[in-house]
């Protein structure tokens, strides 16, 4: 099997990060004056937040990044809850047993807990150790509480980044407790010089109609565009890459369940329907605004009546904006879907 070309191509160096170039030139300028705080990274869903982090936790510690890096993913805490922790490696030690119904600890006592330890370990050769917090806004508000009170407590030798795609979820106090800084998608040209150099580098060829039609469905998502033109390089059989390789890419993309939820909400079976949703944001791990972006390339691609397209596409993107300030995905969810006919 291959390696997914977004894990063999994330950067390993801040000069390696496609777009946001001034939220990585801050943290580059804070990495130089070393005087790093804690930092908060937001923006949409593969905008660059997490290959950031670890691009900076290799430019910092090199080849002993692992001694002094560790990352989180609070959505798996939270959604996944016992489950997850059981069959994370690491927590084993600390709650004691690998079967889920023998932990009788909250998720949340095991969270603070597993914080706490982590960021009380001193640095081994740093001056100070890194945490990453990715999907931070499924921390709730106990969690969050405790993680300040952690930050400020061990703030000489660690250092926490936390990534979300909805700020407003953060407290205030642990919002101002890092240097906020905004990422976003790359501009079509970025992408598009982007995805050649990968192309060159696997030996492949695109061509320009392909190329286009990456720009177009992508939307200046990088991770959607390595993953869409990896499926495609696979269709092509090394042949050049065209638009119809490109395009039969995207349809294979697309999950099952984005469809079953798509027709199931089309045809006013709601339950059917929030059946879909659970297993999409519990089983799958995806967030709300992933549903949404998925489901958007769904309905486009139906062969429903334009006035129905662009009623619904309205829809989600009114619930995507709701999203913005929510405290629940499930909700705003399951009320676009009961407004779908």
């Amino acid at each position: 099997m291959k390696d997914i070309w977004t894990v063999k191509y994330r950067p390993k160096t801040l000069d390696n990060v496609i777009g946001n170039e001034q939220s990585v030139m801050t943290i580059r300028r804070l990495v130089q004056s070393n005087n790093l705080p804690h930092l908060v990274l937001h923006g949409p869903v593969n905008s660059g937040k997490s290959s950031t982090a670890f691009a900076l936790a290799y430019e910092l510690y090199a080849e002993g990044y692992e001694r002094n890096f560790t990352y989180f993913n609070a959505s798996d805490f939270f959604d996944q809850g016992k489950r997850y922790l059981v069959r994370d490696k690491r927590f084993v030690r600390i709650i004691g047993t690998d079967d889920p119904k023998k932990i009788r600890s909250s998720v949340i006592s095991i969270f603070k807990e597993i914080i706490n330890e982590y960021a009380s370990m001193g640095p081994l050769d740093s001056d100070y150790k890194i945490i990453f917090i990715d999907n931070s806004e499924s921390l709730d508000s106990s969690a969050q509480h405790a993680l300040r009170r952690i930050m400020e407590k061990y703030t000489t030798t660690c250092r926490f980044i936390l990534s979300t795609t909805q700020p407003s979820k953060l407290i205030p106090a642990l919002r101002s407790r890092g240097l906020q800084l905004f990422f976003t998608y790359v501009s079509d040209s970025k992408l598009l010089e982007y995805v050649r150099s990968i192309a060159e580098a696997e030996g492949l060829s695109i061509s320009d109609d392909g190329v286009d039609a990456l720009a177009y469905y992508s939307r200046g998502n990088v991770a959607k565009a390595l993953l869409t033109m990896q499926l495609a390089s696979l269709e092509a059989e090394g042949a050049e890459i065209l638009q119809q390789d490109i395009y039969e890419a995207m349809l294979s993309e697309t999950p099952e369940d984005i469809t079953h939820l798509f027709e199931a909400a089309l045809a006013g079976d709601i339950m059917a329907a929030r059946k879909v949703i659970d297993k999409l944001l519990i089983e799958n791990g995806l967030s709300g605004s992933e549903i949404l972006d998925q489901l958007y390339d769904v309905v486009v691609a139906s062969n429903e009546p334009e006035a129905d397209i662009a009623r619904i596409v309205k829809q989600i993107a009114d619930a995507d904006l709701r999203l913005i300030d929510a405290a629940n995905d499930r909700i705003q969810l399951e009320t676009l879907v009961a407004n779908f006919r």
